[in-house]
């Protein structure tokens, strides 16, 4: 028998929400796999693989994720986990035209975010304050996870970003961003 949860069923015991006898009984051998935002990596490689599957179903040639796209699936806390990352890719394969994927549209990090090429969103080119300042955390949170949450050094976040250490520290402490 083999059953999954998202819940802490040891601490659900201590609490009296779980029985104890039903615990030793499915807790005979654990295996706990971390959350996608935990595992680096292998969220592209889910995507690439999910792009894959979905681009043959639909007879679409599309490209794997590419450096920009895979930033920002690395930035991203997919609250929804794989079944949200699956989500996304299939959407985007659905609306790629040029064979490209176009991450940028469909993931919700930046779904409030008004996205950096699109400067007539308000008619004139004119951006909120609150636009500047999302648009800068969302670039924060991509370039960290390009660089796997080095700030400083060679390919570290702030070299991508060009800017010095000192100085993306500071707008990360003000933006109340952490490093993953």
């Amino acid at each position: 028998m083999i059953a999954a949860t998202n819940r802490d069923l040891g601490a659900a015991v201590q609490e009296g929400r779980f029985r104890e006898d039903l615990y030793y009984r499915l807790n005979v051998f654990p295996i706990e796999v971390p959350p996608l935002r935990q595992r680096g990596v292998d969220v592209i490689l889910l995507a690439s693989s999910f792009a894959a599957r979905a681009a043959k179903r639909m007879g679409r040639p599309v490209e794997p994720p590419g450096a920009a796209d895979s930033a920002l699936l690395r930035a991203y806390p997919w609250p929804g986990n794989v079944r949200e990352l699956q989500n996304v890719i299939e959407r985007a394969v659905i609306t790629s035209t040029d064979g490209r994927l176009h991450l940028d549209r469909y993931l919700p990090v930046l779904a409030s975010d008004v996205p950096p090429d699109d400067l007539g969103a308000r008619g004139s080119g004119i951006r909120t304050v609150q636009d500047l300042e999302r648009l800068e955390r969302a670039s924060i949170l991509a370039a960290l996870a390009a660089a796997a949450g080095r700030v400083s050094g060679k390919q570290g976040a702030a070299e991508q970003l060009g800017t010095k250490p000192s100085t993306l520290r500071s707008r990360m402490k003000a933006l109340g961003i952490e490093r993953p």
